[in-house]
């Protein structure tokens, strides 16, 4: 399985009811979520769409709670005191927002002396009760994250932390055999002997944990941020256009090929140049090593990065099968068309009216035209000058899940020519390089599609236009009923025809009565 997510429920055509309003699902709209790491401590508000949420609030501070604690047995005190301060401000935004948050802490504060007496000191000063949680437990969580964005995916998911490394197994939106071990980079560091000491401890490791696991050849899931840093290396080492971490694709080549990039670089300039902090720019080498051993144990047949993880799987936990069960891009697209469009509901009757023209499509192909229609309108306030820009920017680096790299950009293309006719000029070109030309030229049909479509504001007790449409002839027949004729002015006409040359295609026009 490639983890594509092929929309089989029965919401997908007619276009389902939206979840979001309902109340057992209105009541994930705003949650709070402390993850306090052995590197860093985060707070995160989701808002929105829970299937596919919001970052309302996002914010991290490196406190590095598990630096030493090899040799000490205790949390960082540094550290420490770094994340009582930080904890104390998050549960104040929180009641700011009117949000209760929800804190987990992983492996420092759960091996560390003093990670209970760490726990009663920030719940008597802040009043936030911190769960501590098993590695097992980091694990399934983890996976659930992953699950939120990429439903019914198989494969591994590994989530490295400051001090420990998780793995665990999916298969059909179901979280499988886990495993935890002690392979973080601030673990890493204290180990004796080296580069070789710790390629002895690397490997050792992974034996133990690909007899836990068994074979996995299917997708590997990666989520952490040093996991994220060493990405974002590999984006550097490409020159690859699209700046988004989250579904980044990598595989074992790309791994060895950045790991020597990474060695032979200055980490300091390197640092600067691709925007890691100093904190987490110190345990990419190590994290490096981790990776390069757990590629060639477990032989993925490709790599994908996650920015959903643990806090994301604390939202996925609560919610209800339903909502699991719905397509995160979809929903997401059905939540901004409600909230933002001029007409909400014309998204269904565009989809209706442009479906004729991938009659042979796949469903993988089909949710995408379906997300295009459905936000098609969402940023009528920007600018009309700006629109396409807004709209491109949006559908490509929005925090979407069920997205492909490819995906993102063919929805922001095909939403840029929702706006304009051409995209030649634009800032976008290069990002188009994700695509074949087929694909390009598909993006700018949809698009114009869109264009002409929105002119029409078709009626639900009436289709009033709609289009029949003969791939093999390439004929384009427009029909439109006696009273929704005038909707074909000058400027609907124009867009007609621009949409006919993309097609590539003879067509006509034909005015008579609706059918059926």
């Amino acid at each position: 399985m490639d983890g594509t997510i092929e929309p089989t429920n029965p919401d997908w055509e007619p276009f389902g009811r939206p979840l979001f309003a309902d109340p057992d699902v209105r009541a994930l709209s705003r949650v709070g979520v402390v993850d306090i790491g052995s590197n860093s401590v985060r707070l995160v508000v989701f808002d929105g769409a829970a299937r596919s949420p919001a970052y309302f609030y996002n914010e991290k501070i490196m406190c590095a709670l598990g630096a030493g604690l090899g040799e000490t047995g205790k949390l960082n005190p540094e550290g420490r005191e770094r994340a009582l301060k930080a904890i104390h401000r998050f549960q104040l935004l929180a009641r700011g927002m009117g949000t209760e948050l929800s804190a987990v802490a992983t492996a420092a504060v759960r091996s560390a002396e003093d990670g209970p007496d760490f726990c009663e000191e920030v719940e008597r000063e802040t009043g936030l009760k911190i769960f501590v949680i098993d590695g097992e437990e980091e694990a399934r969580l983890s996976a659930q994250g992953v699950l939120l964005g990429w439903p019914g995916s198989y494969g591994l998911v590994c989530d490295i932390g400051g001090s420990s490394m998780e793995l665990a197994e999916i298969s059909g939106g179901q979280v499988g055999r886990r495993v935890t071990s002690d392979l973080g980079p601030l673990k890493l560091v204290d180990i004796k002997g080296g580069k070789k000491g710790r390629d002895a401890v690397i490997k050792e490791t992974m034996i133990r944990l690909e007899k836990v696991m068994g074979s996995q050849r299917d997708r590997l899931f990666l989520v952490g941020g040093s996991w994220r840093a060493i990405a974002r290396i590999d984006m550097e080492r490409r020159a690859y256009p699209l700046h988004v971490l989250h579904e980044y694709r990598m595989d074992a080549a790309a791994v060895r090929a950045t790991a020597k990039y990474i060695a032979k670089q200055d980490l300091e300039e390197l640092r600067q140049r691709v925007s890691i902090s100093n904190a987490r720019m110190s345990l990419v080498p190590y994290a490096t090593e981790v990776l390069s051993r757990l590629v060639q144990t477990f032989k993925p047949k490709d790599i994908a990065i996650s920015s959903y993880g643990i806090r994301e799987g604390m939202l996925f936990e609560q919610m209800p099968q339903k909502l699991r069960d719905r397509d995160p891009l979809i929903e997401a697209s059905r939540h901004a068309e409600a909230k933002d469009a001029r007409l909400p509901g014309y998204g269904k009757r565009l989809f209706n009216f442009v479906e004729p023209l991938f009659g042979g499509a796949k469903p993988a192909k089909l949710r995408i035209v379906k997300a295009a229609c459905l936000l098609h309108d969402v940023s009528w306030r920007a600018h009309p000058d700006y629109r396409a820009e807004t709209v491109f920017d949006n559908a490509t680096r929005a925090n979407l899940g069920g997205l492909k790299h490819e995906e993102r950009v063919f929805l922001g293309l095909a939403l840029l020519h929702r706006y304009r006719n051409k995209r030649e000029g634009t800032r976008f070109e290069a990002m188009a390089s994700i695509l074949s030309d087929a694909e390009v030229q598909e993006a700018e049909i949809l698009g114009k599609a869109l264009r002409f479509g929105a002119m029409l504001w078709m009626s639900d007790e009436s289709p009033g236009a709609w289009f029949e449409w003969r791939p093999r002839k390439k004929h384009l027949t427009l029909r439109l009923t006696a009273e929704a004729a005038p909707l074909y002015g000058e400027v609907a006409e124009a867009r007609f025809q621009s949409l006919v040359k993309s097609l590539g295609a003879e067509a006509e026009v034909k005015i008579g009565k609706a059918t059926g």
